[in-house]
């Protein structure tokens, strides 16, 4: 539930203050920011994990082992945890027959970071060539919240023991986080194809959802919450099913990550190929989303708020189902300025 309230003061729009950190990234799925400034960035198909340095130089820091990339799957979501024994680094990945997610210390410093030895924190999520979810993030209550597609198992999406089609939220071992609804990983069902989770500074949980052939969505999340699929697509207006809201054509979104600053949220849209913007008050939407970037950079994978307040967007033309430019794929740095 949210626990302040949002002033306009904390809306945020992108400048023409636009500039590039890396290029000739391969397929790149997520961006993480270092302390330091700089930033691990996975790559879907080669399952490799980049260090941006903040000299703007990339490197490779390792590959994680057991990637079996194919279709949509591969290396997808990053998350840091860091504590008095150090920073560890977790990975959502398709392995050859399930996604999991694994766990490794990231070692030595910045500009010279490599992988420790891998241990697996949840595996038995199904995969297929398409509906993989994919993102993690470890949320303001300090648990790490996973987001697992159907994987053309539709029906798996309405099971709550079913690890398919969900929102999971888990300890950093990898077991059932305290207070969850159905006393397993489950924090939410109903879901075709999360690929973006973030919370607001009022504290309330959102996520962005693929659709089939008419509407994508942004989804307030609850915990015990069911978002409708396979049975809805959009807004239905049923009593025993969560509405988005804000539900797209899917030729305009096809959302995966998205970000906060304050009450804004972005969104990135592959297919949509623009950025949009989502001004949050007291929980729900203060207007219609706005769009920005339209066209301008081609398909959007992710997008980061960085510790300077500044936007990140990781590009993805080369994910195979875009047209790629010279120095394809990009992340940008896009500079924040209040709304009002």
């Amino acid at each position: 539930m949210p626990t302040a309230t949002i002033a306009e003061s904390e809306w945020w729009r992108p400048t023409d203050a636009i500039s590039s950190l890396a290029s000739g990234l391969d397929s790149p799925w997520s961006v993480v920011p270092l302390p330091d400034g700089g930033a691990l960035i996975s790559q879907r198909d080669d399952g490799a994990i980049l260090e941006l340095t903040v000299e703007s130089t990339l490197r490779t820091v390792g590959l994680v082992e057991g990637v079996v990339s194919g279709g949509e799957s591969g290396l997808h979501g990053l998350a840091l945890l860091t504590d008095d024994g150090g920073t560890l680094l977790y990975a959502y990945f398709g392995a050859r027959s399930d996604n999991r997610v694994e766990r490794m210390p990231l070692l030595g410093e910045p500009g010279s970071f490599h992988l420790g030895a891998a241990e697996v924190v949840i595996d038995g999520i199904p995969r297929a060539g398409t509906h993989n979810g994919g993102r993690i993030a470890f949320g303001p209550d300090g648990y790490l919240y996973v987001t697992t597609g159907d994987a053309q198992q539709r029906d798996a999406a309405q099971d709550v023991d079913a690890l398919g089609g969900k929102i999971l939220r888990i300890t950093a071992d990898g077991e059932a986080a305290p207070g969850n609804p159905w006393a397993n990983a489950a924090w939410s069902i109903g879901h075709r194809n999360v690929q973006g989770i973030a919370w607001t500074s009022d504290g309330t949980m959102w996520a962005s959802e693929f659709g089939q052939n008419a509407w994508d969505e942004l989804n307030r999340i609850e915990p015990g919450a069911n978002y409708g699929w396979p049975e809805v697509e959009g807004v239905a207006g049923r009593d025993d099913f969560i509405d988005p809201v804000a539900a797209w054509p899917t030729s305009e979104a096809s959302p995966s990550g998205i970000a906060a600053r304050g009450g804004t949220l972005f969104v990135a849209g592959l297919r949509g190929e623009r950025l949009w913007l989502a001004d949050i008050r007291d929980g729900v939407l203060a207007d219609d989303p706005v769009a920005a970037l339209q066209g301008a950079q081609g398909r959007l994978r992710d997008v980061v708020v960085a510790a300077d307040g500044s936007l990140w967007i990781l590009m993805n033309n080369t994910d195979g189902r875009g047209s790629p430019r010279p120095d394809d794929d990009v992340l940008l740095r896009v500079e924040l300025a209040p709304a009002h």
